[in-house]
């Protein structure tokens, strides 16, 4: 397999959420590859109930069963975050990488598991093997992956292995998300009559103001779990962001309405109780101030994975590339609480990821060399 011709062919496929685009047209491209590395494959596509009403929603679920043997699933995602101001979607090479929207995060994931399996592709293997292609990662996407555990089964107790991970270590856990939209309430009013409207981008001010004075207390708080070097932390820490903030239509119109979007990752010592109940206090504390919680969305922390897998798989890093190590990942997702809270299984990844690699960001990036580490790892992973 031509893995750089690969991947350039699947960052040439625009794979943007929102809206979601070209989902079938890629888990077409990809399923010949997967069968050629001796899977069977059946594209699935997700019916809007299950996927918070968005239609479009194709899947790719293979297979190479072992009966018997520990369940293994790797899963990786197809989509990618919007892009502007550059070719983000006319990938190019150059001194050792590939450039495009998705390079890292995580299409080149997904050739490097490709290029593993077919390294194996007439071995007998050491688990009971599937792997997943989902969509709408970059959004939500819990709907769905509880939709496709019908096609997995059995998921209870499985090991989950992410190739939407950082390169060089074992991923053990990450951070939990809380995301609230609090809507403040004003009265319209002419600019010049102030006096008989009531400013709801004003009063916000004041809320976000206390939302401050909380993250102050939250960012102080330290995990006992490790987080690469690389990042410039220690060990994980939580967040508090408050990352939007819209109102107004007019320099002359007093405000009627003002929106406040709160990010809030939690490390694993803390409850999604008590990081919502802190939020709530923080906002009730300022008075004068007419709010209500608009909107709110919840991946709960879990706490790190152990055991002689990860450790297998850290030993197995370390001899192909060099690097090490088990940490936590400072992000979040959907997968991990669904593993471990609901199919009470393992998750842990290894990917591509590097932090230079300017995922979400212009000019995005992979390093060749990297797909074809973490391919070697998971071939030989894989085997007895």
């Amino acid at each position: 397999m031509d893995h750089v011709k690969v991947l350039q062919d699947l960052l040439a496929i625009d794979t943007t959420v929102p809206p979601g685009r070209n989902y079938e047209k890629a888990a077409a491209y990809l399923e010949p590859l997967f069968r050629q590395a001796g899977f069977e494959t059946q594209v699935v596509e997700i019916p809007p109930e299950y996927a918070e009403g968005r239609p479009g929603r194709v899947n790719l679920v293979c297979h190479r069963r072992s009966p018997g043997r520990p369940r293994l699933i790797f899963y990786t995602h197809v989509d990618v975050v919007p892009a502007e101001g550059w070719n983000a979607f006319q990938p190019w090479v150059a001194e050792g990488k590939v450039f495009g929207r998705g390079a890292a995060d995580m299409k080149g994931g997904i050739v490097a598991l490709l290029l593993g399996l077919r390294a194996v592709k007439d071995r007998p293997l050491d688990y009971d093997v599937s792997a997943i292609v989902t969509t709408d990662e970059e959004f939500s996407q819990a709907s769905q992956i509880r939709y496709l555990a019908q096609f997995l089964q059995p998921v209870a107790g499985s090991y989950v292995f992410s190739l939407d991970s950082s390169f060089g270590f074992v991923a053990v856990t990450g951070l939990g998300l809380l995301q609230m939209d609090i809507r403040v309430k004003g009265k319209a009013a002419h600019s010049g009559l102030a006096h008989l409207g009531e400013n709801a981008v004003e009063k916000a001010i004041l809320l976000v103001q206390a939302l401050l004075e909380l993250k102050e207390r939250v960012v102080l708080r330290k995990s006992s779990v490790d987080v690469h070097p690389e990042t410039g932390l220690k060990k994980m820490e939580p967040r508090l962001n408050i990352n939007v903030v819209q109102g107004g239509l007019k320099t002359n119109i007093i405000p009627d309405s003002c929106l406040i979007s709160v990010d809030r990752r939690l490390i694993p010592e803390e409850s999604m109780a008590g990081a919502e109940g802190e939020i709530m206090e923080a906002l009730s504390s300022v008075s004068g101030v007419r709010w209500e919680i608009e909107k709110v969305f919840r991946i709960p922390p879990v706490p790190p994975v152990r055991g002689p897998v990860i450790d297998r798989l850290e030993k197995l890093i370390k001899e192909v590339t060099g690097q090490g190590g088990q940490y936590g990942e400072m992000g979040s997702g959907d997968l991990s609480t669904i593993v471990v809270r609901e199919w009470k299984g393992q998750d842990f990844g290894l990917g591509v990821v590097r932090s230079e690699c300017n995922i979400h960001a212009r000019d995005e990036f992979v390093y060749l060399k990297d797909i074809e580490d973490v391919a070697a790892i998971i071939a030989r992973f894989l085997l007895p």
